[in-house]
């Protein structure tokens, strides 16, 4: 099962009934918004971790597994593995019963660190072209730190139990 994008951020908007900011699994629900841009290569960098911290801990998952659950293209599901490992994300196992496994608990790894070794520093590089002394500089710093803030305390813990959770709750009822 394709797991939906991660990470789509609804930033603030002004509506009849007040301020909306909200954290969506799914984009249907992000009309007339801003939203946050986040590379193909940063969203199955999420994925691909999301669905090794999806499995049962200690077994090595194969790569094939992984890229046909998540709908990702192997080749460059292996590449973003292979940086993944470098930046000590996941370890590979070869052999017959080999694979990735994260190397650290989904319970201590945040989306904020690895969308920060994928993309870079700072995703939101479009802005940083803008001059600091724009009347909207201190507005678009407030809207970083904030996205940085929802980021760096999201675990693949609590995504994989967010999302077991929104599952659960449509299950088909076939009785009649």
């Amino acid at each position: 099962m394709r797991f939906p994008p991660l990470l789509t951020v609804c930033f603030p908007q002004l509506t009849p009934v007040g301020l909306s900011f909200n954290l969506y699994l799914d984009e249907g629900d992000c009309f007339n918004s801003i939203r946050m841009n986040i590379s193909v290569k940063g969203e199955y960098a999420l994925q691909a971790l999301f669905d090794l911290a999806s499995q049962a801990p200690g077994a090595p998952v194969k790569i094939g597994d992984i890229a046909k659950r998540q709908k990702i293209p192997q080749k460059f599901l292996e590449l973003i593995l292979a940086g993944l490992k470098q930046g000590g994300f996941v370890e590979s196992r070869r052999g017959a019963e080999g694979g990735y496994l994260l190397v650290r608990a989904p319970e201590t790894l945040t989306a904020g660190e690895v969308l920060r070794f994928v993309e870079g520093p700072h995703p939101g590089r479009s802005r940083s072209r803008r001059k600091s002394e724009s009347p909207f500089a201190a507005m678009w710093s407030r809207v970083d730190l904030a996205v940085s803030d929802v980021l760096d305390h999201t675990t693949f813990a609590e995504l994989r139990r967010a999302w077991a959770e929104r599952n659960a709750r449509f299950i088909p009822n076939w009785e009649i």
